[in-house]
């Protein structure tokens, strides 16, 4: 049998093929493009490729054209975490020489001694793939909104934290419509005291608001207008300036959230999953869609629901030596899928009786709030792997029938 390693690089990637016995019997340098994929097909099927026996590859990342042109037809790609492609390096050489056609030769021979310990990529569908793609953009988009938000409010109480105490009251702060226009509107403190209450009301209006206007305006212009400490006047207007390039980048990170949120939840509701995981307490389809990104649809990814608690992180970790024996929260996981859990666990409290008595039980037995919302993610994430698996509802009443039978402390 012939195996093939590829340390890839951003202009070129080295191939290495070697048989079962660990000897080297092709290798080349193929360029990263159409023409270069090519002549890697052809030196697979020149070596024995076929629909029926083909070869696996090793590779150390799973995008990229690359791998699409690898995983057509019945090929199976192995993305080797680098960091254990290391390790494997120091079993062939103590001198700790590095190169890239001795990375792809380490890569075959992972697979050539080892195959049986790691994953081939999930064979997820094409919708599968494309609400992962969106779901974890639309994630990224909601990371990258937060951190620009956190230095603009950072910015805002050097200067003007009367800005800040004007949109504390309206749920998403200052990534809400009525801020940014509020904000662009009076970009300093001196310029927001000379707002009257009808050019506060038509900022109000132009960021969408349609009750309450009134109200509003008079309360913002109260605020802005009261006696606070203030910057000189240059240097008031040079931070005015700083914090409207800070808004134009939140005003665009907050367009990228909300428009990938939407195709994110449109490509999610076609999937044929989507009605099993939408049935389940707390998940709408924003977070559904994050959720099935992280698992997939490929039924033979996660045979037991172990697994999928173990790639979740929300299962615990034994580790054993001699005399000694620890069980701790586990650091290596899915971080994605990791943040999906807490947010759904916490969202299926209100939603569900029965995840609320879990809570209430790992609670009452000692743990913090962080570990019992782990424990409801851990169960409720066993659920969805059964549900998923026979084609099922959320069932309640099923549900808490398990949970009272399964003992919580190795759920």
């Amino acid at each position: 049998m012939i195996y093939c390693g590829i340390d890839w690089a951003e202009n070129h990637h080295d191939v290495a093929l070697v048989d079962d016995s660990g000897q080297l019997v092709a290798k080349v340098r193929i360029t990263d493009d159409v023409v270069g994929y090519g002549q890697l097909l052809d030196l697979l099927v020149e070596h024995g490729d076929s629909a029926e026996e083909p070869i696996p590859v090793a590779i150390e990342t799973s995008r990229g054209l690359l791998v699409a042109t690898l995983r057509s037809g019945t090929r199976s790609v192995y993305a080797i975490n680098p960091l254990a492609a290391a390790r494997y390096r120091d079993r062939h050489s103590v001198s700790r020489k590095k190169s890239d056609l001795g990375d792809a030769l380490v890569l075959a021979n992972i697979l050539r001694t080892d195959m049986h310990a790691h994953r081939a990529i999930p064979e997820d569908t094409d919708l599968a793939r494309s609400v992962a793609i969106l779901a974890r953009a639309q994630q990224d988009a909601v990371w990258n909104r937060q951190q620009v938000a956190n230095q603009l409010r950072s910015l805002l109480r050097e200067y003007y934290p009367a800005a800040l105490e004007a949109v504390a009251r309206w749920k998403g702060g200052l990534c809400r419509p009525e801020s940014l226009e509020l904000l662009k509107a009076a970009p300093t403190p001196a310029g927001a005291a000379r707002l009257t209450r009808a050019q506060l009301a038509a900022a109000l209006k132009r960021a969408g608001r349609q009750r309450g206007i009134d109200a509003d305006a008079g309360r913002l212009r109260d605020i802005f207008r009261a006696a606070r400490a203030s910057h000189l006047p240059l240097t008031e207007q040079a931070m005015g300036r700083q914090m409207l390039a800070l808004l134009r980048q939140l005003e665009a990170a907050c367009l990228a959230a909300d428009d990938l949120a939407l195709a994110a939840e449109e490509a999610f509701l076609q999937h044929e999953d989507a009605e099993i995981i939408l049935s389940f307490p707390g998940l709408g389809p924003q977070l559904g869609a994050r959720v099935l990104a992280e698992i997939g649809d490929d039924r033979t990814r996660f045979t037991t629901a172990r697994g999928l608690k173990a790639y979740a992180g929300s299962s615990p970790v034994t580790r054993a030596s001699g005399k000694k024996t620890s069980v701790a929260y586990r650091r290596i996981k899915n971080q994605r899928l990791n943040h999906a859990g807490y947010l759904w666990a916490f969202s299926a409290l209100r939603a569900s009786p029965g995840v609320m008595a879990r809570y209430r039980h790992r609670r009452n037995a000692g743990d913090w709030h962080a570990s019992a919302l782990r424990n409801v993610f851990n169960g409720l994430i066993g659920q969805l792997h059964h549900c998923l698996r026979h084609r099922q509802l959320f069932d309640e009443q099923a549900a808490s029938r398990t949970d009272a039978a399964v003992p919580t402390e190795v759920a």
